[in-house]
């Protein structure tokens, strides 16, 4: 006997949900992995971590916020506790290997291929492995054709998602690209969901082991929901994060032109070197020094100055 599936049991308030969970742990991420590779100053590994868990966490969130939305009309619905806390550690875990492996060895073809697959097959993984979790008055059946195209979104998602984190600067760019890979881990997720199908036990089966939906998701999202909101108060402080662009978002070569280029202190040995005058010196920006001007002085006054 087929079950009647729906995975919208609450309309589209589970979707819009997971999809902005999903967009806030990828803009979180890319943040963080571009603070620590265009810093030179910046512990990387620690931002690298904290990069990896927040695009993990939303991945995850935004996954188990759309199963609460999942229901079968036939069967109650729970949850093994190990599986879904599995699931949990796999999606931070091979997002990790990811992004370590692009922060240190950067974007060639063959690191981001090979990073970029691990990645896909992991949040796959993180994905089924969550479906397994799920405990009814039957089994779930999958249209194999779908997995693997649910699969292949999960690959291309994640290469994307790793090749945005280390060549992407710009904090109005890592927004639209991580609006971007919103829609493609949501695309990921209900693309499997669409191979979905419930085949129910003739009579009715015994007492499920699991938790409910509500008895366990909503406790486990807490979690890592606060830890993505304590990393976005982490980046909303740090203005390398927030504003994308300044003396750490140049290239190596610039900073040390910079470094190269003459220096022209006041000294009083040199009076052919003006002082600064609040008056006449223009202001310089936050990272290029002010311009200094010579200030007018009236005609015949210079040569009594130098010889008193």
């Amino acid at each position: 006997m087929q079950g009647t599936v729906d995975g919208f049991s609450y309309g589209a308030v589970t979707p819009v949900a997971a999809y902005i969970m999903a967009c806030l742990g990828a803009a979180l991420g890319l943040r963080c992995v571009v603070r620590s590779v265009y810093n030179e100053r910046s512990w990387k590994p620690g931002w690298l971590a904290l990069g990896a868990t927040s695009i993990g966490c939303g991945i995850w969130t935004m996954h188990f916020i759309a199963m609460i939305g999942f229901r079968v009309k036939e069967s109650q619905i729970h949850y093994d506790v190990g599986l879904t806390v599995l699931s949990l550690v796999v999606a931070i875990t091979v997002v990790g290997i990811g992004v370590f492996a692009v922060g240190y060895r950067g974007v060639s073809t063959a690191t981001l291929c090979s990073a970029g697959s691990v990645t896909g097959l992991g949040v796959a993984a993180m994905h089924y492995l969550g479906m397994a979790a799920i405990q009814l008055n039957g089994y779930i059946e999958y249209d194999i054709a779908v997995v693997a195209l649910s699969v292949g979104i999960a690959i291309i998602a994640a290469t994307a998602a790793l090749w945005a984190a280390v060549s992407i600067r710009g904090f109005l760019t890592s927004l639209g690209a991580s609006l971007v890979m919103g829609v493609a881990v949501s695309g990921m997720h209900y693309t499997g969901m669409a191979a979905v199908g419930v085949h129910l036990h003739g009579t009715t089966g015994g007492t499920l082991t699991g938790e409910s939906p509500t008895s366990i998701l909503l406790p486990m999202l807490i979690g890592p929901i606060i830890f993505l909101l304590l990393a976005g108060v982490v980046v909303m402080f740090d203005p390398m994060l927030v504003l994308g662009e300044g003396d750490w978002d140049r290239s190596a070569a610039a900073r040390q032109r910079d470094r190269e280029a003459p220096q022209h202190p006041w000294r009083p040995d040199r009076p052919d070197v003006p002082l600064p005058h609040p008056d006449h010196d223009t202001p310089g920006s936050l990272f290029e020094p002010p311009v200094r001007r010579a200030p007018q002085q009236p005609q015949g006054t210079g040569r009594r100055i130098q010889q008193w």
